[in-house]
C-alpha cells in the first residue's frame, strides 16, 4: 500500500458542495486503481468508503500564439464515505 498514490484533495465550488453529501474528491496517480485508492484512505484518514468512481481526464493541445504545448492529463477519484463520517481536511 503505497500513501504516494493519492497526491491531494481536490478543492472546488462543486467538491466542497459534494462533500455535504460525504462525498470527496482526490487527484491521484494516473495508474492507481480504485482499490488501491480506497485502501490507502481507509488506512489514513480512519473511514469507511462506502463506494468510489474515477475520472481519467486526458492531456489537451494549448495553444499561445504560435507555440504549441499540451496540459498534462490526470486522474481524480471520488470517494464516497459511509453515512456520518467525514474528513476534516476541507477549509471552511
Amino acid at each position: 500500500m503505497n500513501k504516494f498514490l493519492i497526491k491531494n484533495l481536490i478543492v472546488t465550488e462543486k467538491s466542497t458542495d459534494m462533500a455535504k453529501d460525504g462525498k470527496y474528491v482526490f487527484l491521484v496517480d494516473k495508474n492507481a486503481t480504485s482499490n488501491e485508492a480506497k485502501k490507502v484512505v481507509e488506512a489514513v484518514y480512519k473511514v469507511k468508503v462506502v463506494k468510489t468512481n474515477s475520472i481519467n481526464a486526458k492531456s489537451k493541445t494549448r495553444r499561445l500564439g504560435m507555440s504549441v504545448g499540451t496540459r498534462p492529463g490526470y486522474k481524480k477519484i471520488i470517494m464516497t464515505l459511509q453515512k456520518g463520517q467525514k474528513l476534516d481536511i476541507l477549509p471552511q
